[in-house]
């Protein structure tokens, strides 16, 4: 199933956090000004999102562009395939 990956960036003393990470189930993923990913299952899709926050729960941002980039190499990085073929093979 094709989702659209999204979180809350939230301001803090240290910086920009990320958080509150979910991923939408869509027909039409947008993978320009978002992040989209594919799941073979609800499980897999739920243990990424728990990898997502363990990852990212103590890290901060300067600011939000940094984080929205840092969070999208990371999700294409760890292995989520893009709909359309495998993100590996999209950042060519």
């Amino acid at each position: 199933m094709r989702y659209q990956l999204g979180w809350t960036t939230l301001p803090g003393l240290r910086g920009l956090s990320c958080s509150e990470f979910r991923a939408v189930a869509t027909a039409a993923p947008d993978s320009v000004n978002g992040v989209a990913a594919e799941f073979a299952s609800e499980a897999e899709r739920d243990e990424f999102l728990k990898q997502l926050e363990a990852e990212f729960a103590p890290r901060r941002f300067i600011n939000a562009a940094d984080a929205f980039d840092t969070v999208q190499a990371w999700i294409q990085e760890h292995g989520t395939k893009k709909p359309g073929g495998n993100s590996r093979d999209s950042q060519k």
